[in-house]
């Protein structure tokens, strides 16, 4: 009996020692904050969208303007950047309900309604709800959210427009809508410019970034006022991540990087007009798919960006194969028979043939442009001297270098080529007249085809990705047996 109550105290007094020792451990332990966890496991989980706003992948890796300031926090922190990527605006709130990541960085309004449900960064743009038509001929403009009334409007679903019709609907119990939570804001704006939908209401940053690529799209009124844009922060109840976030945002080189990302993806201009958008959107669906891979063959032979010669082509062809010009030349590249033969092209109606020999030419046109000359300009000098010629071309470079200009840079010689068609100018140079103007828009045309060329490629490349992760959650669910199915459907969609 003496010897279990003796077993007893020593067992106790143990337990008590050992406590005492891992006592500083534990608070240590504790008193980490979540910042310092993070900084430690060297990984920032950030919830965002696969929009051409926000997130997308293109030929030099992850971009985006959400990406891009969310990678620069993660920079400052010297963590890693893991994303996490659902496919509805549903899904980012419940990354934070379910603290799967850290912040959300999608662009998201910050409303009272939300506040009451999340804990936000400090504001770093802000944008307000903006009702988009299409101008048709004879059909007024709506004017008011009365003119919404028995029209087909369609919305992000879970988004601040939803919420807002919502409450409108209380005044005007005949509003109704349309929700979607599988389109993108650009998707939304596809259906309104095929007339597939009357009107859509989305953020003014977004249709702002875009609208140049939706010619015949307008802007009608605004719904609310403009409201802050921000990151949703994961609680805790340290703050530290909050704290690190608005730091970050509040700093004058934080300030800097927004404005220029802003100006890079928000900026955004498509050159062309109406018609020629309409027709070039056309052209990609009916002959780029069948040439693509011919301008990724070209590009892997001759180190030339496949959209740049993708641009010569259309420019040249409009991407036809059996073209024919007045003066005999042929085909996609629309090569002259003396360009055909440089590069050994037999047969110059050949799509293949004529765009790798004219991917080929154009290596070697862009061999007569001196190498201290740098790219893009390099580029631009070469498709100049080649519609021209570089007699010409050259010609133009001593009018700019007379007027103390740079003759190295596109942009100043692109002012003196005109001149050549005023005897003034051209009776001073070598090749004497040569109609000038013409090679600055052709540089000007190609330059214009790469830009919507890219917009819609980067387009095509976020739904690609986005059906892709849809289909990946279809197939699960369809191997998944009842008993597992709540299971799936809570999982976030990742891309």
């Amino acid at each position: 009996m003496l010897f279990n109550l003796r077993r007893k105290r020593d067992v106790l007094h143990l337990l008590t020692i050992l406590v005492i020792i891992s006592l500083p451990a534990l608070v240590s332990y504790n008193s980490i904050s979540q910042l310092e966890v993070i900084k430690m496991n060297g990984s920032l989980r950030v919830a965002t969208r696969n929009t051409p706003s926000a997130y997308y992948i293109d030929k030099s890796g992850p971009a985006g303007f959400e990406y891009e300031l969310a990678k620069a926090f993660a920079d400052d922190l010297d963590v890693e950047i893991d994303l996490i990527v659902p496919d509805t605006i549903e899904g980012l709130f419940q990354t934070i309900n379910k603290r799967d990541a850290h912040i959300v960085a999608a662009g998201i309004n910050v409303s009272e309604t939300r506040q009451n449900n999340f804990q936000f960064s400090r504001p770093y743009a802000e944008s307000i709800s903006t009702v988009i038509y299409r101008l048709t001929q004879g059909v007024p403009a709506p004017t008011n959210v009365t003119d919404l009334i028995d029209k087909k409007t369609l919305v992000l679903a879970n988004s601040i427009q939803a919420d807002q019709l919502k409450e409108l609907k209380n005044q005007h119990a005949d509003l109704s809508w349309e929700e979607t939570s599988e389109l993108t804001n650009t998707d939304i704006l596809d259906k309104v410019f095929n007339k597939e939908v009357d009107y859509a209401i989305v953020d003014s940053t977004v249709y702002e970034s875009q609208s140049s690529f939706y010619p015949g799209l307008n802007s009608a009124f605004t719904i609310g006022n403009q409201q802050p844009i921000a990151w949703i922060i994961t609680p805790h109840r340290d703050g530290s991540i909050q704290r690190a976030v608005n730091k970050f945002l509040g700093k004058a080189k934080t300030k800097a990087l927004i404005a220029s990302l802003k100006e890079k993806y928000f900026g955004k201009q498509n050159p062309l007009n109406y018609f020629d958008t309409v027709t070039f959107k056309q052209d990609m669906e009916t002959y780029l798919p069948a040439l693509e891979q011919y301008f990724y063959m070209a590009e892997q032979e001759t180190d030339i960006d496949w959209m740049l010669l993708a641009a010569v082509a259309y420019q040249e062809s409009h991407w036809k194969a059996d073209a024919v010009s007045p003066t005999g030349v042929k085909g996609i590249m629309m090569l002259t028979n003396a360009a055909a033969k440089e590069v050994n092209v037999m047969d110059r109606t050949d799509p293949i043939q004529s765009v790798l020999g004219g991917a080929q030419y154009l290596l070697n046109v862009k061999g007569k442009i001196p190498d201290r000359i740098p790219e893009p300009d390099h580029t631009w000098f070469a498709l100049a001297g080649y519609n021209v010629g570089f007699g010409h071309l050259e010609d133009a470079r001593i009018l700019t270098q007379r007027a103390n200009k740079d003759p190295d840079k596109w942009d100043d010689v692109r002012e003196f080529l005109p001149l050549l068609s005023k005897k003034k100018y051209f009776s001073t140079v070598k090749y004497g007249y040569a109609r000038g103007q013409e090679p600055v828009q052709y540089v000007a045309n190609i330059k214009k085809y790469i830009e919507l060329l890219e917009w819609e490629k980067q387009i095509q490349q976020i739904r690609q990705a986005r059906d892709a992760s849809i289909r990946a959650i279809e197939e699960e669910k369809e191997k998944a047996t009842p008993s597992t199915i709540t299971e799936i459907k809570n999982i976030p969609a990742t891309l």
